[in-house]
């Protein structure tokens, strides 16, 4: 039997390698212009191309900049709590927490706390380090990817959802956020159980590790750069959201949304399109119904939406109110599943690459769904109990 020169196999390897990236381009053209040609040829050529431009723009005019508002503002406070102590002392209150209901060291608290005050790549930095990590066995520093980015952003989410009067249905959501980040941490434990040893023995006394949030200077000194630093972290998470909410909430709205009137047709309008999710949401209206309540097909957008950008799915809860089918179990479910999905498709990956577990990530994405759907599942039938006793609209 003859055997192939290296040359020769490198060869057979690039020229498998183009074969593949040519049909990868076929795929991607096919795909592309059969997505916008249908909606081309359903609203016009110049109408698509000016709904795209106007909703782009009244995006990042009248939501983008307001979410960026709100990120400066929580980031400022959130970076005193830090600064001053609140964040260890809620560590130190939440740490009995973690063992029973996540089956987490208590200093796994510190993470959530950390996600919850800023967004999920707080995560990474954390189990990144070699002292905080010691804490955990190999199977739970997987599985804290998934207790961490379930409270991504949460602060955001709160007071996002507060500045238009739904901080109660918030709170039932913020709920139903804890109930899913339980699901998908204890899941993933029980995935990854044959792949990975069990947890450390468990350490007479536990701390953060060595990470400080200490700072030289005064009082004052400490206020004033605390202020500072955590409002400019804040713009750069405001401009990091910017991409998400322009690109994948302007697709998202021109497949959920109809003309702004029906008996004149499109006019090339910010947020009018053709409302394919609309008829998806129909067709399985049974099950959304039963999971969260939903009583308009056009909502499932915003779950959708937060598998990749919670900040672009903060976006559609103006257009929702806009249209009047929003109420406070809408708000509950959409927090629950906001926190719990912000954006996890890529956190999970860049995580998981960093600790060397990538093979793991699918088991992660996995349990994490699961997760998300139980939030919202939760928050939703939380507040139609709740309802009962308190009148939230």
């Amino acid at each position: 039997m003859i055997k192939k020169s290296k040359e020769t196999i490198r060869y057979i390897r690039n020229t498998d390698f183009l074969r593949n990236r040519r049909y990868e381009a076929f795929v991607f053209l096919l795909v592309f212009f059969g997505f916008f040609g249908y909606l081309g040829y359903e609203m016009g050529v110049a109408n698509l191309l000016n709904t795209i431009m106007n909703t782009a723009w009244d995006l990042l005019m009248n939501t983008v900049f307001f979410i960026m508002g709100i990120t400066v503002l929580t980031g400022a406070l959130g970076k005193l709590m830090i600064e001053f102590g609140v964040v260890r002392l809620l560590e130190i209150v939440l740490a009995p927490l973690m063992r029973p209901l996540f089956n987490l060291p208590g200093v796994a608290s510190l993470a959530g706390l950390m996600t919850f005050f800023s967004d999920n790549p707080a995560i990474i930095g954390l189990s990144n380090d070699k002292h905080y990590s010691r804490y955990f066995g190999q199977r739970e520093l997987v599985s804290l990817t998934n207790f961490g980015t379930a409270f991504g952003m949460g602060l955001i989410v709160l007071t996002f959802m507060a500045r238009f009067g739904y901080f109660a249905p918030a709170l039932v959501g913020f709920a139903g956020a804890v109930f899913g980040a339980v699901i998908s941490t204890r899941l993933m434990q029980y995935l990854i159980r044959n792949k990975l040893p069990d947890s450390p023995k468990p350490r007479r006394k536990e701390d953060s590790g060595g990470i400080t949030f200490k700072s030289e200077g005064s009082t004052f000194e400490r206020f004033l750069n605390a202020l500072l630093d955590g409002g400019k972290s804040g713009v750069d998470l405001g401009l990091q959201i910017i991409p998400g909410v322009l690109i994948i909430s302007t697709v998202i709205m021109i497949i959920t949304f109809g003309p702004e009137d029906p008996s004149v047709g499109y006019q090339g309008l910010a947020y009018e399109g053709v409302p394919i999710l609309p008829e998806v949401g129909k067709a399985l209206n049974w099950l959304f119904y039963g999971l969260f309540g939903f009583n308009n097909p056009e909502l499932i957008a915003f779950p959708i939406t937060s598998l990749g950008a919670v900040g672009a799915a903060l976006s559609l809860v103006k257009a929702f109110i806009g249209q009047g089918i929003i109420t406070g179990n809408e708000i509950a479910v959409f927090t629950a599943m906001g926190m719990c999905w912000s954006g996890y498709l890529s956190t999970h990956t860049a995580m998981l690459d960093t600790l060397n577990f990538r093979k793991l990530t699918s088991k992660a994405l996995l349990a994490h769904t699961i997760g998300g759907i139980a939030a919202g599942t939760f928050a939703h039938y939380l507040y139609v109990l709740l309802s009962v006793w308190i009148q939230f609209d």
